[in-house]
């Protein structure tokens, strides 16, 4: 049982890597940010093998990097289907493969969306001016702009991050929820 705990541990933390720098470019390139940063090579180096080939044969849509999108619900539906047979699950479950993949995609952008708004709330009270400190705060703009027309300063801080990280908190149970429920349809 531990090779198998171990197993699932890699698994999970190789697909979500690899889940998360997929999803960093096509928000990146959705937003418009610059890749000519530290950042912005690094998720072009870690991408550029799964992204490059797709790009002859997956075209944008609506301006959105598809060739960064497909690869990344490829990767959750792979970990869904090695994660399940070795988590016990039957296998009447591995039909729902893309939904799941689906649900794993939504729940690493959520993760990621959190992670990029703290990154730049945090870089933003400090006053930092690394270079990072810019691609974060271009990032979660768009995603703050509508709570910051709503909250005011308090103090001289701007909170509406933290209203952010809440809803972002409650999308996630609601997700999770989702695709507990799913799982027990498929598997009963």
């Amino acid at each position: 049982m531990l090779f198998v705990d171990i197993l699932l541990l890699v698994v999970g933390a190789v697909s979500s890597f690899i889940t998360m720098a997929l999803l960093a470019r096509f928000f990146m390139q959705w937003k418009r940010v610059s890749f000519r940063t530290p950042v912005g090579h690094f998720v072009i180096a870690v991408t550029n093998w799964a992204v490059m080939p797709l790009r002859r044969f997956v075209p944008g849509l609506f301006g959105l990097d598809m060739a960064s999108l497909l690869p990344a619900w490829i990767v959750q539906m792979l970990q869904f289907s090695i994660e399940a047979p070795l988590g016990g699950l039957p296998m009447r479950v591995l039909p729902g493969t893309p939904l799941f993949g689906l649900f794993g995609l939504a729940l690493m952008a959520v993760y990621l969306l959190f992670g990029i708004v703290f990154i730049a709330a945090v870089f933003s009270w400090l006053g930092s001016h690394v270079p990072a400190a810019r691609i974060f705060g271009e990032l979660a703009r768009p995603f703050l702009a509508p709570f910051q027309r709503r909250i005011p300063p308090l103090g001289g801080m701007d909170l509406s991050p933290l209203v952010l990280l809440l809803v972002l908190q409650i999308i996630l149970k609601i997700l999770e929820r989702a695709r507990i429920g799913a799982l027990a349809f498929l598997a009963s």
